[in-house]
């Protein structure tokens, strides 16, 4: 048993490090493309570090721009970044854009590029694909597709969000209670997510992340407080502490939308299909919980129990686990404003 509670500790020591206070598993690169006429795009890049050194992760615009590369970045505090001017002479449409020595990286970069009519387009780039044609017109499907896919990522890679969940399905055994308290969730985030990127409401990002993770303290004090005779007040209205803290959740999603920008003339589709891949993120999630959790009620029954016991050490040590790196994350977010 103390083993388990050692284990337990380490993994939450090792969650919070410092290179982990955003709550991602690693932060992605991002390069941006605006073309402000006459065949010139404005470039941002953004790298991450690692070590205190930039990634080994560079930039190749197509062959037809005089500034292919970017020049030396400079560290902004939390990244590496680099801007300049690039001249594409028949624009880039059709050209091939490259992040070499992503392939030996373990994480991805955002491309988001913008024609000067404010049309957006965004592309995920990862190890095993680090490179890929801009088309001369996209596609519906390029638009879906597209968005689905960074909804999908974003939910799993954002941990945070899924330590919420997780605290959720511990905290709620009733499979029907618990789909209902999902489901207000969703509900609930869809909606501040849809209002906040059409620009209906507005709320500054970073105090935002840390009432997020002050959110996932108040499941970690209800998770240690419970007695099994007395109901907490999410064990007794789950959907509405889901619903509540759903609304703030969405705030973190748009913010992460709004980095990635919505194409102009498809920005109901493109919102539409970055929602349900952040379902179906968080279904996979749940689904995977779930089977975990399933396998471990066959091959070891009494630490099932004992993970849903309230009176048990290591529910106790679970609750504590989630509650300390949630707490690291809310100082560290208060800290950062």
């Amino acid at each position: 048993m103390r083993a388990l509670i050692s284990l337990l500790t380490l993994c939450a020591a090792i969650l919070a490090q410092p290179h982990q206070a955003n709550a991602h598993a690693l932060e992605p690169g991002y390069l941006q493309l605006e073309e402000i006429g006459s065949d010139n795009f404005r470039v941002f890049w953004r790298k991450p570090t690692v070590r205190g050194a930039p990634m080994a992760i560079s930039v190749r615009l197509p062959d037809t721009c005089e500034t292919a590369s970017p020049p030396p970045s400079t560290f902004d505090g939390a990244a590496w970044v680099a801007q300049w001017i690039a001249a594409c002479p028949g624009g880039l449409a059709g050209g091939t854009i490259a992040i070499p020595g992503l392939e030996k990286t373990r994480t991805d970069v955002l491309v988001r590029y913008e024609s000067a009519d404010g049309q957006g387009q965004a592309q995920r780039l990862t190890p095993d694909v680090a490179s890929f044609v801009i088309p001369e017109t996209p596609s519906l499907l390029d638009v879906i597709g597209g968005y689905f896919t960074l909804g999908v990522d974003h939910i799993l890679e954002g941990i945070d969000h899924l330590l919420f969940v997780f605290a959720l399905l511990l905290l709620i055994p009733d499979r029907w209670r618990l789909l209902g308290a999902v489901t207000a969730f969703t509900v609930a985030h869809s909606i501040t997510m849809a209002a906040a990127t059409l620009g209906w409401i507005a709320l500054p990002g970073p105090p935002v992340e840390a009432v997020i993770a002050l959110s996932i303290m108040f499941l970690a004090s209800e998770l240690a407080q419970r007695d099994g005779e007395n109901k907490r007040l999410s064990e007794r209205y789950p959907w509405i502490v889901s619903f509540s803290f759903g609304l703030l959740h969405g705030f973190g999603f748009a913010g992460a939308l709004e980095e990635i920008g919505l194409p102009q003339g498809d920005v109901p589709l493109a919102l539409l299909f970055f929602n349900l891949g952040v379902e179906a993120g968080q279904i996979l999630f749940i689904g995977a919980v779930l089977l975990a959790g399933g396998l471990l009620l066959r091959l070891l029954p009494k630490a099932a129990q004992a993970i849903r016991s309230p009176e048990s050490i290591v529910s106790g040590a679970m609750s504590y686990a989630i509650g300390g790196i949630s707490a690291f994350w809310f100082l560290d977010r208060v800290a950062g404003f």
